[in-house]
């Protein structure tokens, strides 16, 4: 049905048959009709979803004081003004906008001789508290996460942003679904040539649900094939702010407790929040084992294979010699041993994942202890192989924004060292590298900041310095106003 065309009527009973027809074979529709005690009488309609909406509010805001109203008949501008008592009612917003909240818990009234409808406030469907985010734990900081309700994530932001320049543009995504994403951006700070890409993007989705922000962070990131995030995520309501104080725009959707963050560069998978509550001097240490840790990750096994196979006089002596003898007797090839332990490596990471915690944790710390020991003691696989892949799988969990680019890049690095030795390494590790000088997110080049063209520009990458040195640093290439943040 086209409700773009739909027309109501000056009589009550025929735009309840007309409600009634539209939402026929859903139980969840409720009509109420609510008199008043005057004679002639106030007669009303009030429609609503089960479940989706906050019957105390109805019953004490809508229907008491219309059953109590002693006067006669009035048009729907009148009864809000003077009856119903909730602050957000408006009327006739339009047929699009009287659906999208009716259908997202808004109660809709008719009065009878009055064609235009009335859009009351009562959501009140079932939502989380907000907890802090599994996946962003801190050791210090806010706590507060992101919920799956937006309103209720704009409120977050708009607490710690306390500013008039704070913008909140809402769309309405998917041709089915009608999501609701809400663009925020400091005016004055975003770029506008970002907002203006990211509005063009948007406009151009055509899909009949948007269900998570995953959905349109593949549809609007740059360089789509690329392991390397272009699109940043977070639960966290400070992250967010931080973010849009450097210039950046956040998209949020409703129904996800995941904020998108664009544009998105390298140097900010390496950071974490944490690394801006606690003591730069012991954060610096952490930052650079995160990125020596990916270096390892990506690296380790590769190197090995290399070294191993093409090189084994850069080895030392007495190294070589107890590789040697803990290969004796295994029937594969280093290559082929080390695919085979990195894929049974994340098979138990993927099974200890999707099972609940309990059972999770048992089955990776005993999965791996009993098949690695049963695999080394049968002869299929060397010690030393399990010692390297398991390193290289315990370096990647520190940095969890990369988790697939180090999961894809371990193969690559991988194959390319099983075919020239460490110059085949040496040549995958260019070819990355000439890969990330030709990403970019929202026009933004991956690698800004990484070589500081700006005075301050530097202070926020690799290490970062304390906050009375960062003051005035314009730590990312935003507008023209640009003001200093966190990340």
């Amino acid at each position: 049905m086209n409700l773009s065309q739909l027309r109501f009527s000056s009589s009550l009973d025929e735009n309840i048959e007309t409600m009634k027809r539209i939402f026929q074979g859903d139980n969840t529709f409720i009509c109420r009709i609510v008199r008043g005690q005057g004679e002639p009488a106030l007669r009303c309609a009030l429609f609503f979803f089960d479940g989706m909406v906050e019957s105390e509010s109805i019953n004490t805001a809508i229907v008491r004081p219309v059953t109590r109203w002693k006067g006669g008949p009035m048009p729907i501008d009148a009864l809000i003004e003077r009856v119903i008592q909730i602050d957000d009612c408006p009327v006739d917003p339009g047929t699009e906008k009287l659906f999208s909240a009716f259908l997202y818990g808004d109660t809709v009234i008719f009065v009878d001789g009055d064609s235009r409808p009335a859009v009351v406030n009562t959501k009140g469907f079932p939502k989380r508290s907000t907890e802090e985010p599994d996946n962003e734990k801190v050791l210090r900081g806010p706590r507060e996460g992101f919920t799956e309700a937006f309103m209720g994530n704009l409120a977050l932001i708009r607490r710690r942003l306390r500013t008039p320049d704070l913008k909140f543009t809402f769309l309405q995504l998917g041709t089915v679904s009608h999501t609701t994403a809400v663009l925020c951006y400091l005016d004055g700070i975003a770029d506008t040539k970002v907002l203006d890409e990211l509005r063009r993007r948007l406009d151009g989705i055509e899909l009949d649900g948007i269900l998570d922000a995953n959905y349109l962070a593949e549809l609007i990131r740059d360089n789509r094939y690329s392991p390397f995030p272009t699109v940043g995520m977070t639960e966290r309501p400070d992250i967010t702010a931080a973010k849009l104080l450097e210039g950046r725009v956040a998209l949020i959707v409703d129904g996800t407790p995941v904020a998108l963050t664009l544009p998105q560069i390298l140097h900010e998978t390496f950071q974490t929040n944490d690394d801006y509550y606690i003591s730069y001097l012991y954060m610096n240490l952490s930052r650079l084992l995160r990125v020596f840790g990916f270096f390892l990750t990506v690296t380790l096994p590769g190197a090995y294979l290399a070294l191993v196979t093409y090189h084994p006089e850069m080895i030392p002596t007495r190294l070589l010699y107890s590789i040697s003898a803990a290969r004796q007797d295994i029937p594969f090839s280093t290559l082929t041993e080390a695919i085979g332990t990195i894929l049974v490596f994340e098979i138990l990471k993927e099974a200890g994942t999707r099972t609940p915690d309990t059972v999770g944790q048992a089955l990776s710390i005993v999965g791996g202890l009993v098949l690695g020991q049963a695999a080394v003691e049968a002869r299929l696989v060397s010690a030393p192989m399990v010692i390297i892949v398991a390193f290289s799988g315990v370096t990647a969990l520190i940095v969890p924004k990369l988790r697939t680019a180090a999961l894809l890049l371990r193969f690559f690095l991988l194959a390319c060292a099983a075919v020239f030795g460490i110059y085949g390494l040496l040549f995958g590790w260019l070819f990355i590298l000439i890969h990330l000088c030709a990403v970019q997110s929202m026009g933004i080049p991956y690698l800004t900041n990484l070589l500081a063209r700006e005075k301050h520009s530097g202070r926020d990458v690799l290490l970062r310095f304390p906050w009375f040195a960062m003051k005035p640093a314009h730590r990312f290439l935003a507008g023209k106003n640009r003001r200093g943040g966190t990340s």
